[in-house]
């Protein structure tokens, strides 16, 4: 009995080896570490899934408000801040022009009614000239203010209204121009808080970006045929994930 199963066993182990000899397709199953979502010989796509720099979409997003929102794979509320952008600069050139035509009209103006020669003059000579009918009553309130440093030369910084409703209109067309030129101010407050709140938002989205990256994983799979030198072809199984 014994001898018996001593010769099954023979038996058997020398047709397992016959068996492993003969059968040409090997089952291997691997775990390998992905680059860039492959593996070297590996068939299947690439998967890749990147992380982003808050640095860059902030840099982004102070040059370009939106920009740092398209960095962060997420334009869809940064388009807001870009078009927001584009009008806030439409709305300076449109003040900046307005003001232009504007100053152009009270200079005119000056030199039609109040005889004024407006080369050479600075801003605060035009501001003075629609809070007083002529130049005389502005020097005598500069000399009894004993202010004499502000006091104009009469031939060359002369002006004289005709009326008070002519220097008023005049005052008119100035604030006019002054309040274009300030307002090109608070525009361009608006335009530095755009980018800042750009800033925020895309730092906000790459942060959300990067959380999706560490969750997010993709499976590998893929199979072939390895014939190494004189050995026998295998047929391997690739198997692994990819971060």
């Amino acid at each position: 009995m014994k001898t018996l199963v001593i010769v099954l066993l023979f038996a058997g182990l020398t047709g397992a080896q016959s068996l492993q000899k003969d059968f040409t397709a090997k089952f291997n199953i691997s775990n390998p570490t992905f680059e860039n979502g492959r593996e070297a010989g590996n068939p299947m796509p690439e998967v890749t899934f990147r992380k982003k720099k808050t640095g860059i979409a902030i840099l982004y997003s102070l040059l370009l408000p939106g920009m740092g929102e398209l960095y962060a794979d997420s334009y869809e509320s940064g388009k807001y801040f870009t078009i927001a952008d584009a009008a806030l600069w439409g709305t300076i050139a449109g003040f900046e022009i307005y003001g232009k035509w504007q100053e152009n009209n009270y200079k005119a103006y000056a030199k039609a009614y109040g005889g004024v020669n407006p080369e050479g003059k600075d801003d605060k000579y035009f501001a003075d000239i629609g809070n007083y009918i002529d130049i005389y009553q502005y020097n005598r309130d500069k000399e009894l203010n004993r202010d004499f440093n502000a006091v104009y030369d009469e031939q060359n910084f002369f002006w004289q209204w005709r009326s008070q409703a002519q220097r008023r209109e005049y005052r008119g067309i100035w604030k006019a121009s002054e309040n274009a030129y300030n307002s090109i101010r608070f525009v361009a407050g608006a335009l530095i808080l755009n980018r800042v709140a750009s800033a925020i938002n895309a730092v906000r989205l790459v942060v959300k970006h990067n959380k999706k990256v560490k969750e997010k994983h993709a499976w590998n799979f893929g199979f072939g045929v390895e014939n190494v030198g004189f050995a026998e072809p295998e047929l391997k199984f690739y198997f692994g994930r990819s971060f």
